[in-house]
């Protein structure tokens, strides 16, 4: 999906929600009895017409070996058919030395023809450019996280006062573009998307950290949105577990509902809309 598709999916829904896809099987309704892809398709169906993105994390999938994998893989078919306009994000976090990141590659980006894969720039451009080869596809780098371990490395600064992830904002804009590459930006990162849109004012951020971690979406658009909204704003155990009884799929509905209509009044106000 290129640019112009995904703002025209923005301005059309009014949103620029993304429902993150992490099934705990734990706090699932007794009678899906852990049942990833029945769970899913339910989360989608109830919120497809509110979000503008679906981010499945691998971790959720993984950890239940090959049952779970394939899960992953019927979730990602279930919305390519039946909801084609979706922008798809694996949260697979990869990034490795060139011949293993261009087998990563190929498996999101041939074998499931996902949207958009996040990738770890720790290992440097050789570790990054396989995912950038693919016309249409998306790198959503990390750069600025919403966890508290951030500030170990994320925000050191070195001799001449440049922060590391400035560095990265930096020195990735000379491998991709706003065409093909995104960053992740934790919510609860305040004011410092303004440092963020200094450097790359153009390009799409993915925000998590809205909801459960307590993130503040009106802070978000304040600081971090562009003339295109220009943010994915992420929001996953605050949508798809607010409830684990069988109305699980209606009160997921009510939440991204919720959050669409203030992702409506925050585009209205910055004249997107």
């Amino acid at each position: 999906m290129d640019k112009k598709s995904l703002v025209s999916q923005i301005k059309a829904k009014r949103s620029f929600l993304c429902v993150g896809l992490d099934p705990d099987c734990s706090k699932m309704p007794e009678s899906l009895k852990g049942n990833l892809l029945e769970f899913n398709k339910r989360i989608i169906d109830a919120t497809a017409q509110y979000a503008v993105a679906f981010k499945p994390n691998l971790a959720f999938y993984e950890c239940l070996g090959v049952g779970g994998y394939k899960a992953f893989e019927d979730t990602v078919k279930y919305i390519k058919e039946k909801y084609p306009e979706i922008f798809i994000i694996a949260d697979a976090k990869r990034g490795d030395i060139g011949n293993t990141s261009k087998m990563y590659a190929k498996s999101f980006f041939e074998t499931l023809d996902i949207d958009a894969v996040t990738v770890a720039p720790y290992m440097g451009e050789d570790s990054v450019t396989p995912f950038l080869s693919y016309e249409g596809k998306w790198v959503v780098l990390l750069c600025l996280t919403s966890n508290k371990g951030s500030h170990d490395f994320q925000l050191t600064t070195d001799p001449e006062g440049t922060r590391l992830f400035e560095k990265v904002l930096i020195r990735s804009k000379l491998w991709g573009n706003e065409d093909n590459m995104m960053y992740v930006v934790g919510a609860t990162q305040g004011k410092l998307f303004e440092d963020i849109r200094k450097i790359a004012p153009d390009n799409f951020l993915l925000v998590p950290g809205v909801g459960a971690q307590g993130g503040s979406l009106e802070e978000v658009a304040k600081y971090g949105m562009n003339s295109d909204c220009g943010l994915l704003v992420n929001s996953s155990r605050g949508i798809i577990h607010a409830s684990n009884a069988d109305d699980f799929d209606t009160v997921a509905a009510t939440k991204a509902k919720e959050l669409q209509l203030q992702m409506e009044k925050l585009l209205i106000e910055h004249n997107i809309l």
